[in-house]
């Protein structure tokens, strides 16, 4: 939103000594970010004259368009200038800069030859002054706007100030200059002006019938005000000084009639169309377009209706997407007499679908589904009414009103809770004043606020906390200690999830976060099925592409990995912590509780039977090499082990005890991949993900993942004491011979069940794989040792030889002897 400050002079009155800097000062320190401060103007020096042409002379020598023109600047004698634009003629009214005058980008203006001509200055197109984007020709007057010799500079006010200010969605009213005016004059403590107090007073005479206005059943709109107005001149032309204002405001001059309801929505912030009264058939209807139809807007495009479109239509089709954008066979021409002007406190939610089921934002919209003052539908269109008729032949002829304004309730609050939701003292006298000035009207008895017509966003005592907040000035709240200390800490869930965050990214993988959200394709892609593919659909969702909620957290990590591939990265690992949602359960409707208590058991039930549940995950993804070659060793790529034993980690970490099996689970390979089960419960899946996956995505062979689910696994103590031994400790190993079909983990646990309490620890230390007939050799380190004294040779013997006899019965080991 554009603010010049020369018309927000006209309703703030602002000292001389108050600096662009300190304005933009202040609506920060109220809540608006400034963008940008644009000094139109600075960069141009004159002189720069209104200039009559008095002669063209084409020189249809050259390849393109050439003119020789005379001009008349107020001086003694005809200055010639050469000129490429085609758009003006004899009698016309230009703007010519003369020798002397510097243009935006130091561009200085001298008599030269070109063309076999002197070209003694410059005829200007309103880009070449900076003042606007159009350059599809010179800029172009009539002898009534303008005074020949006159100083151009100061006739099209181009010596400004003007304010980009970001307006968050929340604060619609902002979207004007009434509203920028009143946030600066509040943040300076300057007094306001409100530019609708001049128009309640403001009557037309009916001097005959006007169209009828009609909001249909079901309130898709509060009121509606149709002024009708005739004997319009066409040619009429919009005075100098409102198009260099809405141009200023971004906006380009078009014709009287659409410039003033432009020049109207950003001095009020309320939309209007107008439309040709002769193209009306009947009065005009505020509806749903009921069918899917064709319609074509004012932008030449032709778009399909929803029958849901809100729709302002005439008795015999629509006329215009309604808050939105007219349609062109209603539109105003070179032939329009008669006016029909709309204006309409719409529904929000409406104007909001309308634009995003058509992807058409407009300036009209944005206003709209911002929520526009509801009074301003009949001020507004009074001011539409006051400025026409004022700079043309129109004439008023009848206002046809259906239905009234709607405004936010009274609302009353403690003026207690202000100064303790703040922390500090705020006497209510002065939260009565704050609220005075952003438009309040408050009874200091009862506390009972009124808010403005512009507000209806303010129905709570946050919001009215808030507003104070920001009158006072963020900056402004001190910084105060809580009076005593505060003993929160992390929940062990929150511990748990910490310590497994900051072992993965101490091991060297890089954690990335993304969108929790996916598409039916990338479902089907990673082969999940059954609950596993079953997810919720999002109502609005960010993006159409991904219109779902994510099933699994890999998926998610191999598109960043496929990303950063395409952009050269070739060895990396990666791991995402997040929830995953899978449609376990029907949900019930949401409900908003009553704040201003705990809710009850029941309640907060139903509050999580209505969200979906979200099982947290974490997982990883190593892709390339682990290992670059070197001159210490050769180059190791990363393997479905590095995956499996990444999984182990996190639950040694937890303090859990686990067991592993082979698994065939979707995306892994189904002959590399490892299931890790705590207390019969499969928690985590690790391994080599699934060849076809991997060329669709482009990753590297044989890339691993790994996925833990965190908030499966039971509670445990993060630290898990063990006892130092004294006394030395017995190793012994052991290697024994066993079908290929049984796995390392089921040889490992009858040893340990069969070597008794004393021993210490067992570890897999190789395997051999080359002995024939179907059978591998498993070497294990089996460690003893005893608390309380030196463990003997015989004793060690004995240990060994039950747990090897405990192999043999349960997996068929035989001790190998060479």
């Amino acid at each position: 939103m554009r603010a010049p400050l020369s018309w927000i002079k006209e309703f703030v009155d602002i000292p001389a000594k108050v600096s662009a800097d300190e304005i933009s000062d202040g609506l920060i320190r109220v809540g608006f970010e400034v963008e940008e401060i644009i000094y139109q103007g600075a960069d141009l020096t004159g002189p720069l004259k209104f200039a009559k042409v008095l002669s063209i002379e084409e020189l249809t020598e050259h390849k393109k368009p050439i003119r020789y023109v005379g001009i008349d600047c107020g001086e003694k004698e005809t200055r010639y200038v050469i000129c490429g634009a085609t758009n003006f003629a004899v009698g016309d009214m230009i703007v010519a800069a003369l020798p002397g005058a510097v243009l935006p980008g130091n561009f200085a203006i001298s008599a030269r030859e070109t063309y076999g001509k002197t070209s003694n200055g410059m005829i200007c197109s309103a880009r070449e002054l900076g003042i606007s984007d159009e350059h599809a020709g010179i800029m172009v007057f009539s002898e009534a706007d303008v005074k020949i010799g006159a100083d151009a500079i100061e006739g099209l006010q181009i010596n400004d100030v003007i304010f980009d200010v970001a307006v968050n969605p929340d604060r619609g009213y902002a979207l004007s200059i009434r509203g920028i005016a009143r946030e600066v004059a509040g943040s300076l403590g300057l007094k306001f002006t409100d530019p609708v107090e001049a128009l309640r007073t403001l009557k037309f005479e009916e001097t005959g019938k006007g169209v009828s206005a009609k909001i249909a059943e079901g309130h898709p709109a509060s009121v509606f005000y149709l002024r009708t107005l005739s004997n319009f001149d066409p040619k009429a032309t919009t005075p100098i000084w409102m198009r260099r204002r809405i141009e200023k405001m971004g906006m380009r001059s078009i014709s009287l009639v659409v410039d003033v309801t432009n020049y109207v929505m950003l001095e009020l912030g309320q939309p209007l169309h107008a439309f040709d009264k002769a193209k009306i058939k009947g009065g005009l209807t505020i509806k749903r377009a009921g069918k899917a139809q064709k319609f074509r807007t004012l932008d030449g495009v032709e778009r399909t209706l929803d029958p849901e479109d809100l729709m302002v239509c005439d008795d015999e089709q629509p006329l215009a997407l309604a808050g939105t954008m007219g349609g062109l066979s209603s539109e105003i021409t070179e032939t329009t007499t008669d006016i029909a002007l709309e204006a309409v406190h719409f529904c929000e939610v409406c104007i909001a679908k309308n634009s995003r089921r058509h992807k058409l934002s407009s300036e009209a919209s944005r206003r709209f589904e911002r929520s526009v003052d509801p009074s301003l539908a009949e001020f507004a269109s009074a001011r539409f009414v006051q400025l026409l008729t004022a700079h043309s032949s129109a004439k008023h002829v009848a206002t046809v009103v259906d239905g009234e304004p709607i405004y936010a309730p009274l609302v009353t609050i403690d003026s207690s809770y202000v100064s303790k939701t703040l922390g500090f003292d705020v006497p209510p006298a002065k939260v009565a004043e704050l609220l005075r000035v952003i438009g309040c009207d408050v009874d200091e008895k009862s506390f009972t606020i009124d808010p403005p017509s512009w507000r209806a966003d303010l129905l709570t005592a946050a919001d009215f906390t808030e507003e104070v907040a920001r009158m006072i000035g963020y900056d402004k709240i001190p910084s105060i200690l809580p009076p005593r200390p505060l003993h929160a800490s992390l929940t062990p869930t929150q511990k748990r999830r910490r310590a497994v965050a900051t072992m993965l990214a101490s091991r060297g993988l890089a954690e990335v976060q993304t969108f929790p959200f996916t598409n039916q394709e990338t479902i089907d892609a990673m082969g999940f099925v059954g609950e596993r593919a079953s997810t919720y659909a999002i109502a609005n969702p960010m993006s159409e592409e991904f219109p779902l909620m994510r099933v699994h957290l890999v998926p998610g990590l191999i598109e960043v990995a496929q990303r950063n591939i395409s952009r050269g990265a070739k060895d990396f690992a990666i791991f995402e912590m997040g929830s995953i949602f899978r449609s376990a359960q029907k949900l019930v409707p949401a409900i908003s509780p009553d704040l201003s208590k705990r809710p009850s058991q029941k309640v907060i039930e139903e509050i999580f039977a209505s969200v979906p549940p979200q099982a947290y995950h974490v997982a990883g993804l190593l892709v390339g090499k682990v290992e670059n070659e070197n001159w210490q060793g050769k180059a190791r790529a990363y393997t479905w082990h590095d995956a499996i034993e990444y999984a182990q980690d996190i639950l040694a970490l937890c303090n859990l005890e686990w067991s592993i099996k082979r698994s065939d689970f979707a995306p892994w390979h189904p002959g590399r991949c490892a299931e890790l089960i705590v207390d019969g419960k499969a928690v985590a899946h690790a391994g080599e993900i699934h060849p076809r996956i991997i060329a669709k995505y482009g990753l590297p062979e044989r890339s691993v993942a790994f996925a833990v689910g965190l908030s499966a696994l039971p509670d445990s103590s993060l630290v898990r004491p063990t006892r130092v031994g004294t006394m030395p400790a017995a190793l012994q190993d052991v290697a024994l011979i066993v079908d290929e079909k049984v796995t390392a983990a089921e040889v490992q646990a009858a040893l340990t069940e069969g070597a008794g309490d004393l021993l210490e620890s067992i570890s897999l230390f190789d395997r051999y794989d080359k002995i024939g007939d179907g059978k591998i050799s498993l070497a294990f380190t089996l460690v003893f040792r005893a608390p309380d004294r030196t463990l003997t040779g015989d004793e060690v013997s004995a240990m060994r030889e039950a747990a090897t006899a405990v192999a043999a019965k349960k997996c068929g080991a035989v001790v190998r002897t060479a």
